[in-house]
């Protein structure tokens, strides 16, 4: 299933600025193909990530269990629920978390951002998410193929929508899986508002166009050792993750509405690479020549 996402970016990205408010209702009249310089390391990358992650399952699958039951007796609802994402190429699946807040925190506002001591997270849920164990019933999306243990995170439509809308270039992150950790998950804090994520894009981008096995063995010690509470900058920085990244002006043009909430999202964007039905497993285009 492809959600309906465009993986192209206006023709003329400086103009769509000016268009304003009816750009925020309709898509843009004209797209060029976005071209995603990837690292060769994508090529044989899924079938490695599949065997670790059947590797740290095995001891990971207690944990899943416990921390299940645990949240269904301290607050009301499931222990495990499961969420629409956008994945690789704009194509949705349910993604698997454990429940980290109320069962009815959207019930009346919708789909919103995570806030700073956010009330709907529960007292659990917040020692879960400081420590990411909420994350781990993910390891069973990246043995069915829809994720990696390392890449971009996978959005919501809602928010995808919106974000492809606010940001240019904000669905070449799509271009490979999405992963459980990352680079910018590592660096930067939750999503608040569109100006988190375009630094967060940043480093998206800077994975997509540099990954290695040994990035990866680095992104996921300094998440282990996270698990284990020990200070994530520090660690970051004595293995040469610590970044500050900087937001580029091509990234940014006019908002067309509050940055902190979720816009209407258009209904005619269509998931197309030079006006074809971009394939699930050929969303990245490698570069002839590796740059590195």
């Amino acid at each position: 299933m492809s959600y309906p996402v465009s993986l192209s970016a206006p023709a003329s990205e400086p103009q769509a600025a000016s268009a304003g408010a009816e750009h925020a209702q309709s898509p843009p009249a004209a797209t060029a193909e976005i071209q995603v310089e990837c690292s060769r390391y994508f090529r044989y990358k899924p079938a490695l990530g599949r065997l670790l992650a059947a590797l740290i399952l095995a001891p990971a699958l207690p944990v899943i269990g416990l921390l299940a039951l645990l949240t269904r007796l301290t607050s009301r609802g499931p222990g495990l629920y499961w969420q629409l994402r956008v994945g690789r190429a704009g194509r949705t699946f349910y993604l698997y978390k454990i429940r980290t807040m109320r069962a009815d925190a959207e019930a009346t506002s919708g789909p919103v951002w995570t806030e700073q001591d956010d009330p709907r997270i529960t007292t659990l849920g917040r020692f879960l998410r400081r420590l990411h164990l909420d994350e781990l019933p993910q390891l069973f999306n990246v043995l069915r193929g829809e994720m990696a243990l390392i890449g971009p995170r996978p959005e919501r439509p809602e928010f995808t929508q919106y974000l492809a809308r606010e940001i240019p270039g904000y669905m070449k992150r799509y271009a490979v899986l999405p992963g459980i950790t990352g680079l910018a998950q590592i660096n930067l804090p939750p999503d608040s508002d569109v100006e988190g994520v375009r630094r967060k894009l940043v480093l998206d981008l800077e994975y997509v166009r540099r990954a290695t096995l040994t990035l990866d063995l680095r992104i996921m010690l300094c998440t282990a050792l996270k698990l284990f509470g020990l200070p994530a900058m520090r660690i970051a920085g004595w293995l040469k993750l610590w970044r500050n990244p900087r937001v580029p002006d091509w990234m940014r043009r006019e908002p067309s509405g509050n940055g902190s909430a979720v816009q209407p999202a258009p209904t005619t964007y269509t998931l197309a690479v030079g006006g074809a039905h971009q394939p699930a497993n050929g969303a990245c285009k490698s570069p002839a020549k590796s740059p590195h």
